[in-house]
């Protein structure tokens, strides 16, 4: 059985569990407590990040862009990157996401609100995440514009960049942060989202201490 190691509102775990789902991949999930430096954990992965996954025949995969990589050359079936043209901009998107999109707004939120929280280790940054409101409004309104002049984000194909952005906003639509009202076709694209199997036990997610709003598990919100 593949094993991912993982923390709950991570977005990159989150991306992960929707590739492997998409792609019909079983797996069991083991949360991971980064800040406690396990030496066996490091020893898979001495970034001490999450996610890692042990895949069948003890192969060990750190990263999620590594695992994305990983996991499109060994399960080809179910291709969500296209073709090596299309496949340009599927990277350069998800590579935003899990790059910009996320120093500037969704690992401040999940630092501050969460982590902190859990590992004990302060009280969230009020400055720090004022500054993560405005810059999350900035880059809805981009998605918002892919998601109003594209099928996809990425383009014609759904690709795994739909799926780190999906990954990235169910985190923000988990603690609240996001107003849909002013983001109408990213809201349609969402709920398109939140619709697929694979997005399903994201909406079960539930995190001790946490209460998502009425609406995160909802399909028609």
């Amino acid at each position: 059985m593949r094993v991912l190691h993982h923390l709950p509102l991570s977005p990159y775990c989150r991306k992960i569990r929707l590739l492997l789902a998409e792609k019909r991949l079983p797996f069991e999930l083991i949360t991971e407590k980064t800040w406690e430096r396990r030496p066996e954990y490091l020893a898979m992965n001495p970034a001490g990040t999450v996610p890692t996954l042990i895949d069948e025949n003890d192969i060990k995969v750190p990263d999620s862009a590594v695992i994305c990589e990983y996991l499109h050359d060994e399960y080809p079936d179910i291709d969500l990157l296209g073709d090596r043209f299309a496949r340009i901009e599927v990277r350069r998107l998800t590579a935003w996401i899990d790059g910009p999109f996320a120093q500037a707004v969704t690992d401040v939120y999940v630092t501050e609100k969460y982590l902190k929280r859990i590992s004990g280790f302060g009280q969230p940054d009020g400055t720090a995440l004022r500054q993560a409101a405005i810059n999350l409004r900035e880059h809805l309104a981009y998605l918002g514009w892919l998601a109003e002049n594209r099928a996809h984000l990425a383009g014609k194909a759904f690709s795994v960049a739909d799926l780190a952005a999906a990954a990235h906003l169910s985190v923000m639509d988990f603690t609240n942060d996001i107003n849909w009202s002013l983001h109408p076709h990213l809201h349609d694209w969402y709920s398109r989202m939140k619709s697929r199997p694979s997005f399903r036990p994201l909406l079960n997610d539930r995190v001790a201490g946490f209460s998502p709003p009425a609406h995160y598990a909802d399909l028609d919100f």
